[in-house]
């Protein structure tokens, strides 16, 4: 069962350390769930169901009083749980949004084509406008500088036919032209941009121009990793994407060993657009990474893409493990001799100490404090 709206907030908090402000709220959750209250107007916005999503679902403002005879507790429930947010003062504020101090919340189903306008015209009407950007060695690139852009995404198989893979990237200043030759920062090699596109959902389009702000695809630039800049005229570094602490941890095996080459292709992929972190044992290497987490779904999803993108069929056995720490090379050897730890490595060389038990963590910290085992984004314990 899903969480409870309120108790979906706390996890929300909890985990990003980020006040969460609804800007909807749901009537009704599950398959009791029969649209939002808009905070912004409101308005209580019902929807009727279309097969399986393929349509947007229908909206109607439905006034309180026929609500309230319609939909009965179900919407009374949802105003007293608004008011209550209300009254200890979860509202959205601007400038505490830019701060990055809160979160705007919507409630929908992407599944059902419920709540999804609200959350595009939310993303048009509160996204703030570009502004100049820091880069690692604290220089501001301002709007009008020459153009530079950060890698932010990277997403393969969007054309099935074709098995490509699309570097996105956001335009940080000056003017994108296609065709245009740049520097990828992280190899110091120049790029060709001649494959430019704007994607929305399956919807590809080739793009000509871009400025600060917009969002521009690269076809089939396989060297381009999240977190990489491109630059043109002036060189320019910006700060790299963190990764966010995983709670989830499965040990990954193909099940049809003459798929090996697939299976590995396709954990890398996944592994380079964040779909899971994977970690590995040096010892070991890719005959059974260990595939981590924020949230279950993202197994469901890593597995779903293995076997239909790559050919690849899994199955994923769930381990013990239930925080990572970083770590360095000298603390690995005694970590890795201790009961209900190991310590594996990513990709890009970083090691991360897995725990069985927090209180383990924590009373290696109190005691043990030559030990590196720093925190990573978002970790709890």
């Amino acid at each position: 069962p899903a969480l409870q709206p309120l108790e979906l907030l706390d996890d929300i908090e909890a985990q990003l350390s980020l006040t969460p402000t609804p800007l909807s709220w749901p009537v009704g959750t599950d398959a009791q769930f029969r649209g939002v209250l808009d905070q912004r107007t409101g308005d209580f916005v019902r929807f009727t169901r279309t097969a399986r999503g393929a349509t947007i679902a229908p909206e109607e403002v439905v006034p309180s009083d026929r609500a309230h005879e319609e939909d009965g507790d179900l919407y009374d429930d949802a105003v007293e749980e608004l008011g209550l947010l209300e009254a200890v003062g979860s509202s959205y504020d601007e400038d505490a949004f830019l701060a990055g101090i809160i979160t705007p919340v919507f409630f929908g189903s992407a599944l059902t084509n419920f709540g999804v306008r609200l959350l595009l015209d939310a993303v048009v009407d509160l996204t703030p406008a570009p502004t100049p950007k820091v880069s690692i060695d604290g220089a501001v690139r301002e709007l009008q500088d020459p153009f530079s852009g950060f890698v932010f995404k990277v997403q393969a198989n969007m054309d099935k036919a074709h098995r490509d893979r699309t570097a996105f990237f956001r335009v940080c200043s000056g003017r994108f032209e296609r065709g245009m030759v740049v520097t990828h920062e992280s190899t110091g090699r120049p790029l060709a941009t001649k494959y430019a596109h704007t994607a929305f959902g399956t919807d590809r389009e080739t793009l000509d121009e871009a400025y600060p702000g917009d969002i521009v695809g690269l076809v089939n630039a396989n060297d381009v990793r999240i977190g990489d800049t491109l630059w043109d005229d002036a060189k320019v570094a910006y700060p790299t994407i963190p990764s966010f602490a995983p709670q989830h941890f499965a040990v990954a095996r193909v099940t049809d060993t003459s798929r090996f080459k697939q299976f590995r292709n396709g954990v890398a992929q996944l592994d380079e657009e964040g779909v899971v972190q994977v970690l590995r044992d040096p010892d070991l290497g890719d005959q059974a990474p260990v595939l981590a987490a924020v949230g279950p779904m993202q197994f469901e999803v890593a597995t779903h893409r293995l076997e239909n993108e790559f050919g690849a069929p899994v199955e994923l056995n769930m381990t013990n493990y239930q925080v990572a720490r970083r770590t360095d090379a000298a603390s690995t050897p005694e970590l890795r001799a201790m009961q209900g730890v190991d310590v594996l490595e990513r990709a890009d060389g970083t090691r991360l100490a897995l725990f069985e038990s927090p209180y383990w963590l924590d009373r290696l910290l109190g005691d043990r404090p030559e030990l590196v085992l720093e925190k990573l984004v978002a970790s709890g314990s």
